[in-house]
C-alpha cells in the first residue's frame, strides 16, 4: 500500500525522535533518572504522533514514570504506588482549583452561540462591498472578517470551516488563485488563538503564572499588527500579480437599493445626505412615507451624532477642574482652657511659678469668672475669628478649633483650557466627517447599515468584554460571563436563539472544557513526574551549560517551539513544553509575560504548518474536489513566513506588546 507523503513525514519525524533518545542514552557514561525523564518527553511526542489521546496519555505516562521515580528512590511497590496515586489527586485537585479556568467554558459558550447568530455572512458581504476598491478586497475582507469572527469566537475549527463555505466560493468564481485563497482563509482563521479573548493566554497564564488581564492588554497589538501584515500582504500579492486576485466585476459590486429609496430618487452614486434633506422637502416624498425618511436620515447621520458625543464627553473630561482638597490645620490639644500659647510655645500654668500646683480658691466655692472682659484669646492666637464673633455673639464650642477646614481659595477653582491636542483631534475627526459625507452616496449608505447589523454589534460585544477586562473593571472570569450573555442576546436578537442552537452550545462547551481541563489534569501530573525523575534539573543545567546570551536562548526556544508547531497542537506544546521552559526565563532575565507573547505568535504554527496543520483539514472538509490539500499547504507557507516576521519584529520591538500593560498596569 502506498503511504501519503503526511504519513511519510510524520513516520520520519517519529524515527528522528526516536534516533535521537536513543543516541543520547547510549552517548552518557551512566543513565540517570534525568535521562529517563528526557526519555519519557520522547516517547509522548511519539506517542500523540501515533493519535493517542494527549490528556490520557500524558496522564498514563506521568503515572508510569512517577511510580518508577518513587520506586527507584528506595521504596517498596506498594509505597510507590501510594505516593503516586497521592501525587494524581494532590495535582489534579490543584489544577481543578484554579480560578482562571473558569472563564475558559464561559468564552467557548459565547463563541459558539455567536457562531449560530449567523453574523458571519453579513459581516463577509458588508465588509467586501465595503472594500471593493481595495486590490485584492475578497481576500482583505475574509481576513477582517476572520479576525473579527475570531475574536468573537476563538474557535478556529468554527471560524476557518464557515468561512471555506462562504469565502472560498466566491473568491474562486472571481478568478483568485486557489493558494491565496486557501492561505487567506487558514490564516485569518487561527488570529483567535492570538488576538484576545484567547483561551490559549488563559492556559498559558495558567501554566505560567501570569496575570492573564496583562497577557490580554499585551497580546491586543501584536495581534493587530499580524492581521495587519497579512492584509498588506494580499494588497501587495493583488497589485503585482493582479491575475491572482482580479479586482471585483462591476456587477459584483453594485449594492441593492430599498424600492422606498428608489422611489425617492436615489441611485447607487447620488449624495445620500443631500438626498434625504431634498426628498424631505415634499416633491419627491408624494409616496414615500416621511418617517421612512427621517429614518434613512438619522442612520446617515450617526457618525456625526457620536462624533458630537465623544468631542463633548471627551472637553468635559479634559477641561475638568481639578478637585481641591480641603487643607486641615493643626490645633493645639486644649486651646480653651487655661493654658496659654505664646510664639515660644506653651506657658506655665498659673502658680507654676510659685512653686507646684496652687490650691483651688477654698472661701467661696467656685467663684463666677469676671464678667467685664470675658474670655480673651490667648496671646499671639493665629486662629481666624469664627463667624459672628464680631458682632459679640457666642462662638460653638470648639468652632474655630476642632478640625476645622481651611479652604485654599474662598472662589471656585477655574476651568482649564483644554489642550492643544484635543483641538488637533476634534479638528481630524471633523475633516474625517467632511470628507466621509463628501463620499456618502445612497449605495455606501446602505454599506454602512450592513455593517450596522452585522459588524458593530460583534464589536460592541468584543470591545466590552475586553475593555472590562484591560480597563480593570472586571476579572477575566466576570469578563467572560458577560461575553457569554452578550453572545446569549445577539443569537436572541437574530432570532437564532432555539433550544436546539442552546442544547449544541452547551454539549461543544462543555466537550471542549472537559478536553481542556483534562490536559492540564494531565500535564501537571506529567510535569510532576518529570521533576521527580530530574529532567527538569538535567535540562537547566545542558542550555545553562552552553553559556546563551538571551538573545540566543530566545532564538533557541523559538525554534524549538517552531518545529514542536509541526507535529503537536498548541494546547500539547503549552501544557508539555511551558513548565520546562518557564523555569529557565529567570536565568536569561526574560519576562514570562513577553516570552508569553512570543509564545503566543508562534503557535500560530501549529494550525498552519504540515503534518498536523489541522485548519488546513478543516478547510479540506468544506472546499471544493478540485481544491488539493498540497495546494492548500502551499497557500499556507507565505503567511507562515509572515509570522516569522511578526516575532522578530516583536522582539526588535518588546513596545509592541509590552507598552499597553506598562501603561495600564503601572
Amino acid at each position: 500500500m502506498k503511504l501519503r507523503k503526511e504519513l511519510w513525514f510524520g513516520f520520519t519525524l517519529m524515527a528522528l525522535i526516536g534516533a535521537a533518545a536513543l543516541s543520547m542514552l547510549l552517548s552518557v557514561d551512566e543513565i540517570t533518572n534525568g535521562h529517563i525523564g528526557l526519555l519519557m518527553l520522547s516517547l509522548v511526542v511519539v506517542a500523540i504522533m501515533l493519535g493517542f489521546p494527549t490528556a490520557f496519555t500524558l496522564m498514563g505516562m506521568g503515572m508510569m514514570f512517577a511510580f518508577f521515580a518513587y520506586h527507584s528512590g528506595g521504596q517498596t511497590a506498594g509505597g510507590a504506588i501510594n505516593q503516586t496515586l497521592d501525587l494524581m489527586v494532590q495535582r489534579a485537585f490543584s489544577v481543578m482549583a484554579s480560578d482562571v479556568l473558569i472563564a475558559i467554558p464561559l468564552f467557548v459558550f459565547m463563541g459558539y452561540l455567536v457562531e449560530r447568530a449567523n453574523l458571519i455572512a453579513k459581516l463577509f458581504t458588508s465588509l467586501h462591498l465595503a472594500l471593493s476598491r481595495v486590490p485584492g478586497s475578497l481576500a482583505v475582507a475574509t481576513l477582517v472578517t476572520c479576525a473579527v469572527f475570531a475574536t468573537a469566537t476563538g474557535i478556529v475549527g468554527a471560524v476557518v470551516t464557515l468561512m471555506g463555505l462562504l469565502a472560498l466560493p466566491q473568491m474562486l468564481r472571481a478568478g483568485y488563485d486557489v493558494r491565496l485563497s486557501a492561505g487567506a482563509i487558514t490564516a485569518g482563521g487561527c488570529l483567535g488563538i492570538l488576538i484576545p479573548p484567547s483561551v490559549l493566554l488563559i492556559v498559558y497564564g495558567a501554566t505560567a503564572g501570569v496575570s492573564v488581564v496583562k497577557l490580554y492588554a499585551g497580546a491586543l497589538f501584536p495581534g493587530i499588527m499580524l492581521a495587519g501584515l497579512y492584509i498588506l500582504y494580499v494588497i501587495i500579492v493583488a497589485k503585482l500579480k493582479p491575475a491572482m486576485a482580479p479586482p471585483l466585476s462591476a456587477a459584483a459590486a453594485i449594492v441593492p437599493l430599498p424600492p422606498l429609496l428608489e422611489r425617492a430618487g436615489a441611485t447607487g452614486d447620488k449624495p445620500a445626505l443631500s438626498g434625504l434633506l431634498t426628498a424631505l422637502k415634499g416633491k419627491n416624498n408624494h409616496d414615500v412615507p416621511t418617517a421612512y425618511l427621517l429614518k434613512q436620515l438619522f442612520v446617515a447621520l450617526l457618525p456625526l451624532l457620536m462624533f458630537a458625543a465623544v468631542a463633548i464627553y471627551s472637553y468635559q473630561s479634559v477641561t475638568r477642574a481639578a478637585e481641591v482638597q480641603p487643607v486641615f490645620e493643626l490645633e493645639q490639644m486644649g486651646g480653651g482652657g487655661s493654658y496659654e500659647r505664646s510664639s515660644s510655645g506653651l506657658a506655665e500654668p498659673p502658680g507654676a511659678g510659685s512653686g507646684g500646683l496652687a490650691e483651688p480658691p477654698g472661701a467661696g466655692g467656685l467663684s463666677e469668672p469676671p464678667s467685664a472682659g470675658g474670655l480673651s484669646e490667648p496671646p499671639g492666637s493665629a486662629v481666624a475669628e469664627p463667624p459672628g464673633a464680631a458682632a459679640g455673639g457666642l462662638a460653638e464650642p470648639g468652632a474655630a478649633t476642632a478640625g476645622a477646614s481651611v479652604p485654599a481659595s474662598s472662589a471656585a477653582p477655574e476651568r482649564p483650557a483644554a489642550p492643544t491636542s484635543f483641538w488637533i483631534g476634534v479638528g481630524a475627526g471633523a475633516l474625517a466627517l467632511l470628507v466621509y459625507y463628501g463620499l456618502l452616496s445612497y449605495a455606501r449608505l446602505e454599506i454602512f447599515k450592513m455593517l450596522l447589523s452585522s459588524f458593530f454589534p460583534l464589536l460592541v460585544m468584543i470591545m466590552g468584554v475586553l475593555g472590562s477586562i484591560v480597563f480593570g473593571l472586571a476579572t477575566p472570569t466576570e469578563a467572560a460571563a458577560i461575553g457569554a450573555l452578550g453572545g446569549f442576546l445577539l443569537a436572541a436578537a437574530y432570532r437564532q436563539l432555539t433550544f436546539t442552537v442552546v442544547k449544541e452550545s452547551v454539549f461543544l462547551t462543555a466537550k471542549t472544557s472537559a478536553m481542556v481541563c483534562w490536559l492540564f489534569v494531565g500535564s501537571a501530573i506529567f510535569s510532576a513526574a518529570f521533576a521527580l525523575l530530574g529532567g527538569q534539573d538535567l535540562v537547566e543545567q545542558w542550555v545553562l551549560s552552553m553559556d546563551l546570551t538571551t538573545t540566543q536562548f530566545l532564538v533557541l526556544s523559538q525554534v524549538i517551539i517552531f518545529i514542536l508547531g509541526w507535529p503537536l497542537e498548541w494546547t500539547e506544546i503549552i501544557v508539555i513544553f511551558m513548565p520546562i521552559f518557564i523555569p529557565l526565563l529567570d536565568n536569561f532575565g526574560v519576562d514570562p509575560l513577553f516570552f508569553g507573547l512570543l509564545v503566543a505568535l508562534n503557535l500560530q504554527t501549529a494550525f498552519l504548518s504540515p503534518p498536523v496543520a489541522m485548519s488546513a483539514f478543516y478547510l479540506k472538509g468544506v472546499a471544493p474536489k478540485h481544491v488539493t490539500l498540497n495546494q492548500i499547504f502551499a497557500g499556507m507557507l507565505p503567511f507562515m513566513g509572515i509570522q516569522v516576521i511578526a516575532i522578530i519584529l516583536l522582539y526588535q520591538f518588546p513596545a509592541i506588546g509590552m507598552w499597553l500593560p506598562g501603561v495600564l498596569y503601572k
